[in-house]
């Protein structure tokens, strides 16, 4: 009987202690409860609550909370450490929980972290801005003027930057900007930025990180800066995201969105998106040949060339990954990209010859449809891994690109039967090596080092073929392959600190650049090899928790692309050409930036003052290169008018000053009206001759300014309106008139703030135009140009399990938040 009860105890106590130690863990249980601000009592929607497992040492399951604040999570029998979390709040730990039967955990309060609101980004409707040693942060919030748009819209939008009317970016009113994605270079922008960021939708854009000072983490190249894109992502449990299409005119169509999915230890994501757009654009040239020594004269000839394009773009990306959490500190992070453009432009090019009364005395039309296909694949890796929560930090990454570009046309000239064929086939291999180590030093100081290899090889094959009756004959003067090789190979050491109120981050840059010409059409085989130092200075002082000024000192570097060194003319016009110049070297920048901000009640004031100096300069020119072709035959005029060649080329000028002031206004009189504005105002000095021994000197003052206005109306209409205005700018042999645009915007709310719709305008007044006169010893030329007639958008956006004002961590992106500063 004894015997008989002490193995009864036996088998009970085993039972007891195996349901302690989680041994029924295969059987599933359901915990509920409901998550509520302490303060308020208001349920707190997609509060994330997670299952830590002491035995296995990982977490095992989670969820987020509903409108209610309510939760449901089926979770295996066992003892967990249970975390409730909800941004900004402080974080509810309920250790060593046992968990052997459906359990209600009932109301879970949890308290305001005022110690951590400073490292909180909201995504809501207006725009926020987090300033560091080293860059400003431009949280993109529900920007109507860009919904339905592009990246390129977006960045149009962003204070210290400009868009020009052919889409080029520009820093401060520098086109030499680096734009990255997501800290890299990325198959995103491909082998022609301008039209890449065209095809990417705004919607997938959580922030854009202005970089006007960047540490030694960054690529020295870019005398103007770094634009880093973050892309949207989440890391919640589920599925979350939001979808959005657009229809507008002139016709464009679209449809996009960003997905996420979160299943315990993995999380899958996407961001893709499908667009088709007309884009009408015109341009016109008259120009005026001296013919007597330079001066005008009655033998002078006059040429207007106006030109109509007419283009189509159709373009899918998408970008799918997996983050793999391997444990709480370490995780992998494979990323594949796609990127696929089908694009036609059909451009009417009419060169007239008028007399001095305007009669005409020969005219030329030359008709150039164009078909172009272009493919980017991209291949990613990244491992991180924490040591502690200290920021002690290891990051690696491995990239992999292929991109091809392939343009034909097929160019046909009035009252002629030769057809010139021309084809470019573009293919570039692009691989990026990258490895980055933190290491916090005390409580306020950090060391940092690393390693980037860029390797690059871009093969352009340029082939002009004359079909004249059937005849095919390849033109030898203007066919070519070049071979672009380019080796860089960097490393990076920086240490920051804090003492009281005082903030400095020193870094210095090393790159080794190894660069291969091959023009194997000609044989000619060039290398260009330089090893540079980059210092920089970042310094910042805390006058008072609302006030703080910068300083910062960094050496740039601007190497010539592929396109600038190729020697084969282009083929874009028969009288206007664009050649490159193999003999171009790097120029070199020396940056200096005084920055100082107040936030004033409900007013935020952002400024600053900065200095580049710039050796070795380039800039472009625009010569007579003494060639003549032949236009305007007819029956009248057999023999035709022959006309003056002008090219275009960029050449290395001696040295450029370029100072400026800037401030960024941000103000909220209140809820339902928010104000931001942005003005820019630089001198620019250029001192140098052309090989001729011209004389290139040039002094430049221009300024643009931006505002936007944001209204809510009766019914919770959204009413926004962006005018931006460039003044009038000059350069060696060009000067320019000032720019205007306007943008308007209409927005609605739908289904509980789950859906919204957006119409607006682009170029309300159709003003966006470059209007210049360009002046040269042998010629002077007036032109108009306009990339984008005005356009009208209608977008729809809905999201699911993701509100327009939900919260998230910096934590939730894969970006270069561990950046010492604050």
């Amino acid at each position: 009987m004894i015997k008989n009860l002490w193995i009864y105890l036996l088998v009970f106590s085993t039972h007891i202690f195996a349901q302690q130690r989680g041994d029924f863990s295969n059987t599933p249980i359901t915990v509920s409860g409901i998550v509520v601000d302490q303060d308020t009592n208001q349920p707190l929607e997609y509060a994330t609550v997670s299952f830590y497992s002491p035995k296995l040492k990982k977490i095992v399951t989670g969820g987020i909370t509903n409108q209610k604040g309510a939760f449901s999570i089926v979770v295996n029998r066992g003892v967990y450490t249970i975390n409730v979390e909800y941004i900004s709040f402080q974080t509810k730990t309920i250790s060593q929980k046992k968990l052997f039967k459906n359990t209600d955990l009932g109301v879970i309060p949890l308290g305001l972290d005022t110690e951590t609101l400073d490292d909180v980004v909201v995504i809501a409707e207006k725009t926020t801005v987090e300033i560091k040693l080293d860059k400003k942060i431009y949280n993109v919030g529900k920007d109507l003027t860009v919904s339905g748009g592009t990246v390129s819209d977006v960045l149009d939008n962003v204070p210290s930057v400009s868009v020009d009317v052919e889409g080029n970016v520009a820093l401060r009113g520098n086109d030499n900007v680096q734009i990255l994605i997501n800290g890299k270079p990325s198959g995103l922008v491909g082998l022609n930025s301008t039209d890449a960021l065209r095809q990417l939708p705004a919607e997938s854009i959580e922030r854009v990180e202005v970089i006007t000072s960047p540490s030694a983490r960054y690529d020295a190249e870019g005398t103007a800066g770094i634009l880093n894109i973050i892309l949207r992502r989440s890391k919640l449990q589920g599925m979350n995201g939001a979808i959005t299409i657009n229809a507008g005119y002139p016709w464009q169509a679209g449809i996009s969105g960003n997905l996420n999915y979160r299943v315990g230890d993995l999380n899958f994501f996407t961001t893709s998106g499908y667009r088709y757009r007309e884009v009408p654009g015109n341009s016109l040239n008259e120009t005026r040949f001296f013919g007597g020594d330079g001066v005008i004269s009655l033998d002078d000839t006059f040429l207007v060339e106006d030109r109509d394009f007419d283009r189509i773009r159709k373009g899918i990306n998408t970008n799918v990954g997996v983050e793999w959490y391997i444990n709480r500190t370490s995780s992998v992070t494979a990323s594949y990209l796609y990127r696929s453009g089908d694009n036609e432009s059909n451009t009417t090019n009419i060169i007239t010859e008028p007399d001095l009364t305007g009669s005409i005395i020969s005219q030329n039309i030359r008709f150039d449809p164009e078909i172009e296909d272009d493919q980017t694949k991209q291949y990613a890796i990244n491992f991180s891994k924490d040591f502690n929560d200290s920021g002690h930090k290891l990051t690696a990454d491995f990239q992999i690109e292929n991109s091809t570009e392939t343009e034909n046309s097929r160019i046909t000239q009035d009252n002629s039967t030769r057809i010139e064929l021309v084809n470019t086939d573009e293919a570039q291999e692009r691989i990026l090596l990258q490895a980055d180590y933190v290491l916090p030093i005390g409580k306020n100081s950090q060391f940092e080092l690393g390693y980037r290899g860029n390797f690059n090889e871009l093969n352009t094959e340029f082939l002009v073929q004359n079909d004249d009756n059937g005849l095919v004959v390849t033109d030898t003067d203007l066919s070519n392959n070049l071979i672009f090789t380019e080796r860089i190979n960097a490393a990076y050491s920086q240490y920051g600190s804090k003492i009281d109120n005082f903030s400095f981050l020193l870094g210095l840059r090393m790159e080794d650049t190894r660069i291969i010409i091959d023009q194997q059409t000609s044989g000619d085989f060039d290398r260009k090899n330089y090893t540079d130092l980059f210092p920089t200075v970042n310094l910042a002082y805390e006058i008072s928790k609302k006030q703080n000024i910068t300083l910062g000192y960094n050496r740039r570097i601007r190497r010539p692309r592929s396109r600038f060194i190729n020697p084969f003319p282009s083929r874009s016009s028969a009288t206007n050409l664009f050649q490159g110049n193999p003999d171009l070297d790097p120029s070199y920048t020396n940056a200096f930036d005084l920055g100082y901000l107040n936030r004033i009640g409900k007013l935020t004031i952002n400024s600053s003052i900065y200095y580049n100096r710039s050796t070795q300069n380039f800039t472009f020119i625009s010569e007579d290169t003494g060639n003549t072709v032949v236009i305007g035959i007819s029956d009248e005029n057999p023999q035709g008018t022959e006309v003056p060649v002008i090219r275009r080329t960029p050449i290395n000028l001696a040295s450029s000053d370029r100072y400026g002031f800037e401030f960024t206004l941000i103000y909220n009189p209140s809820k339902k009206w928010r104000v931001n504005g942005n003005f820019n105002a630089f001198q620019n000095t250029v001192r140098g001759t052309d090989p001729s021994g011209e004389s290139l000197d040039a002094e430049n003052f221009s300024w643009f300014a931006r505002i936007n206005n944001k209204i809510t109306l009766p019914a919770k209409i959204d009413w926004q309106t962006s005018m931006f205005y460039r003044g009038p700018t000059e350069n060696a042999q060009t000067k320019s008139d000032g720019i205007l645009s306007v943008n308007l915007a209409f927005s609605k709310d739908l289904f509980k703030e789950k859906a919204s719709m957006t119409f607006n305008v682009s170029d309300v007044f159709n003003s966006r135009k470059r209007i210049g006169t360009s002046t040269t010893p042998t010629f002077v030329s007036d032109s108009e140009f306009q990339w984008r007639e005005r356009s009208f958008n209608f977008a729809f956006t809905y999201r699911f399990n993701q509100k327009k004002k939900r919260q998230r961590s910096r934590r939730d992106f894969n970006s270069d938040d561990e950046e010492f500063g604050g």
